[in-house]
């Protein structure tokens, strides 16, 4: 599925995104709005990690919701 889709129908994934990133608050969601470069921003954030990794998470959830 290709991002566009994907934040068209940002409050449909907010719960596989929820499912995967369980640290993400609702509020926090709603405030990416289904950005992208934000939503690897505040993974990398709240889990401690690269944003190489944080974006490799986000490409391969991605792949996930075809």
């Amino acid at each position: 599925m290709n991002w566009d889709r994907i934040s068209g129908n940002w409050k449909q994934m907010k719960g596989s995104l929820k499912e995967r990133w369980g640290k993400l608050t609702d509020d926090e969601l709603d405030q990416l709005g289904g950005q992208r470069d934000k939503l690897v921003g505040k993974i990398q954030e709240r889990y401690g990690c690269a944003k190489d990794d944080a974006d490799k998470q986000v490409q391969e959830w991605e792949n996930r919701q075809t």
